[in-house]
């Protein structure tokens, strides 16, 4: 058997047992590759060059009990390998935190928040921080800026001390501990946050891949907007006057503008589309008006 054969085996182990994906891949084929590649050690980019390999029977039963792992389990892959990939840059995770995979990193690595900062901007928060990714990101795409890395959970926190580590980037990330913005410092040019926000019937609906994840970092409440409402009134205390806010809310944009009907925003072009991801500035903020 060669790899390549052993990777469509698996993709159709996967599909046949109806694992949902979502977590780095959004097929079969994809994360069987990934597995297979891992638990063989090789590159994961380098499928092409290496598909024709014929594997050993040790090799072949090894990624066999990783593909029943990954069925059995109804893990997501990056809990298995203990590595998820943003960008192109590798993250350390397990279950003490959600899998990277924010929308939120596209626009930091192609420069599409650039245009909103400026000589000034030194200050960047990641609230809701989860395994640092977004901070390494931000750290990584403004050398000049330092940043807060910030969640409500110790155990997450642990998590992203290890990828600030991994990636040497100790001196320019702050690690801390808090609930919402109650014990960041600021104030901030910037606020990067990917918080909880799926809404209470889509988390009874989520896949058990994704109710394997903390729900902490997930649960929004009823309409997903319960962390939401918090930081918005919040925020401006925390920020510069010529601050901005980038907000990823998934799938609630409906339930967002319904929360907030007055607000101003401007909608980030993602490979998602045009609805998961907001900019607003400190002065639109201002001019909400809370009860």
């Amino acid at each position: 058997m060669t790899l390549i054969e052993l990777v469509r085996k698996s993709a159709r182990q996967l599909d046949q047992a109806g694992v949902a994906f979502g977590h780095g891949t959004a097929n079969a084929f994809d994360e069987a590759a990934w597995l297979v590649l891992w638990r063989l050690g090789m590159p994961l980019d380098e499928l092409d060059a290496v598909g024709g390999m014929a594997v050993s029977p040790q090799q072949r039963d090894d990624v066999h009990e990783l593909i029943a792992e990954r069925i059995r389990s109804r893990k997501p892959a990056a809990y298995l390998t203990r590595e998820a990939w943003l960008q192109g840059v590798p993250f350390y995770v397990d279950e003490r935190s959600i899998v990277p995979r924010s929308f939120i990193a596209e626009l930091i690595m192609d420069g599409a928040i650039d245009r909103w900062l400026g000589e000034a901007t030194h200050q960047v928060l990641d609230l809701c921080t989860g395994n640092g990714s977004l901070a390494v990101l931000a750290a990584m795409a403004w050398p000049e800026v330092t940043v807060d890395a910030a969640d409500i959970s110790p155990e997450a926190l642990e998590i992203a001390r290890i990828n600030v580590d991994k990636h040497g980037l100790q001196e320019r990330i702050r690690i801390v501990q808090s609930d919402g913005l109650r014990s960041v410092a600021g104030p901030y040019d910037l606020i990067l946050c990917n918080p909880p926000y799926v809404n209470a019937n889509s988390m009874a609906q989520l896949p058990a891949e994704y109710q394997a994840e903390p729900q902490l970092a997930l649960a929004g409440g009823v309409d997903g907007m319960d962390f939401v409402r918090s930081l918005l009134r919040e925020a401006p205390a925390h920020m510069k006057t010529q601050g901005v806010l980038v907000l990823e809310i998934g799938n609630e944009r409906d339930h967002f503008e319904s929360a907030f009907p007055r607000l101003e925003a401007v909608w980030l072009e993602a490979s998602a589309g045009d609805d998961h991801v907001l900019l607003v500035t400190r002065e639109d903020l201002l001019k909400l008006e809370w009860t």
